[in-house]
C-alpha cells in the first residue's frame, strides 16, 4: 500500500475521513446529543494577552523578511532605470496627445 503526503486515511480503516458520505457517529454520540468535543481550548490555541498577540505579529513579520530574496545592487539599478524611462516614455506619449488635442481643438473651435 503507498501512502500519499497529506493523506487522512487511517491504517484502520483504510479511507479518507468521510469519503464514504456516511456520518462517522457512534450510537452512544446520537443518543447524548453530543456533536463535539466543545471545551474550552488549552495550550497554544488558548487566547493569549494583547501584548503577546503582538510580540507574536511582529516576530511573524521578521520571519516572513528573512525568507525575502532582496534585489542586488545591480538588479535594482537594472529595475529602477527601466521604470523611470517608462514613465519618461508615457509622460512623452501623454504630453503629445495633450499637445495634439489642444491644437484640434482650437482649429475647430478657433
Amino acid at each position: 500500500m503507498t501512502e500519499t503526503t497529506g493523506s487522512t486515511a487511517t491504517p484502520e480503516s483504510g479511507n479518507p475521513e468521510g469519503a464514504d458520505g456516511a456520518a462517522e457517529t457512534t450510537p452512544a454520540d446520537e443518543k447524548s446529543g453530543k456533536r463535539g468535543n466543545r471545551e474550552k481550548k488549552s495550550g497554544k490555541r488558548a487566547k493569549k494577552g494583547l501584548f503577546a498577540r503582538m510580540a507574536l505579529f511582529y516576530r511573524q513579520i521578521i520571519a516572513e523578511l528573512r525568507k525575502v530574496v532582496w534585489p542586488t545592487r545591480g538588479e535594482l539599478t537594472n529595475y529602477t532605470a527601466v521604470v523611470v524611462t517608462f514613465v519618461v516614455v508615457v509622460m512623452a506619449f501623454v504630453a503629445g496627445l495633450d499637445y495634439g488635442f489642444s491644437k484640434l481643438s482650437l482649429w475647430v473651435f478657433g
